[in-house]
């Protein structure tokens, strides 16, 4: 579990975030969401740490991250798996390489130690043919899925994705959606995810914030979000014809 309190963000004189106090729990897909500017970015990065917050607090397990000194936030870090928007892959090194690259930074395994749960986490995914390719010879698809291998190498407790879905076509993105679902349920992590993808949120919303302007103007369920009396929420979910169609027909 993953708590943001009254964490307030300020860049110079523009305040970005607004004391903001949600909880993102444990063992289920837990989404941001907000429009363009709206400081949901922002948020994500406060909370894994990329940016100190201005005021406010995270706390990973009751743990508070900015009582922390630099040895127990690198701890913290060892912890964390992140996947980033353009999937982030060393061109440079082979599929299986990319994946065991955290276990040759942060353990002391011996290499038949790292090459097994390389070759587990490749599997998970089911990539497990892949461990001799380059980035450049798979498709976006299979690079997201060889990201997502990655941040889970270490078996973290704690998974953010930052627009995960950017730049797939949309049978690809349910692919990478449901992946990340199930390997959240498997490995009972915090997952916390950026998105502005109305099919994900629809897909694997378990827990929902939308943030508007810096602030956290709502949070629910997709099953809750058809029903919601927001202003600001139904702008931007209804903004695609497709999605007012469904709630008409609620």
């Amino acid at each position: 579990m993953i708590e943001a309190v009254q964490v307030c963000k300020t860049f110079d004189t523009n305040e970005v975030l607004k004391s903001i106090t949600t909880v993102f729990e444990k063992g289920c897909t837990n989404l941001i969401i907000g429009q363009s500017g709206s400081g949901k970015t922002v948020l994500l990065k406060s909370l894994v740490g990329l940016h100190e917050v201005t005021s406010g607090d995270v706390l990973y397990d009751g743990r508070s991250f900015l009582n922390m000194n630099n040895r127990e936030r690198k701890k913290l870090r060892q912890e964390i798996g992140m996947l980033f928007q353009g999937s982030a892959l060393f061109d440079s090194m082979t599929v299986a390489e990319n994946v065991k690259f955290p276990l040759d930074m942060f353990t002391n395994w011996s290499e038949e130690q790292k090459l097994e749960r390389t070759n587990f986490c490749l599997e998970r995914v089911k990539l497990e043919n892949a461990n001799k390719l380059f980035p450049s010879e798979i498709s976006g698809g299979m690079q997201k899925r060889v990201a997502i291998a990655r941040a889970i190498s270490l078996n973290p407790k704690y998974l953010f994705c930052d627009e995960p879905n950017s730049g797939l076509d949309p049978r690809t993105s349910i692919v990478i959606d449901e992946l990340i679902q199930e390997i959240t349920h498997e490995f009972g992590m915090t997952t916390i995810v950026n998105t502005h993808d109305m099919n994900s949120v629809m897909g694997i919303g378990e827990k929902i914030i939308f943030i508007y302007q810096g602030e956290k103007y709502w949070e629910g369920t997709k099953e809750d979000i058809f029903h919601v009396q927001n202003e600001q929420l139904e702008n931007f979910i209804f903004a695609s014809k497709l999605f007012k169609k469904v709630k008409d027909s609620q």
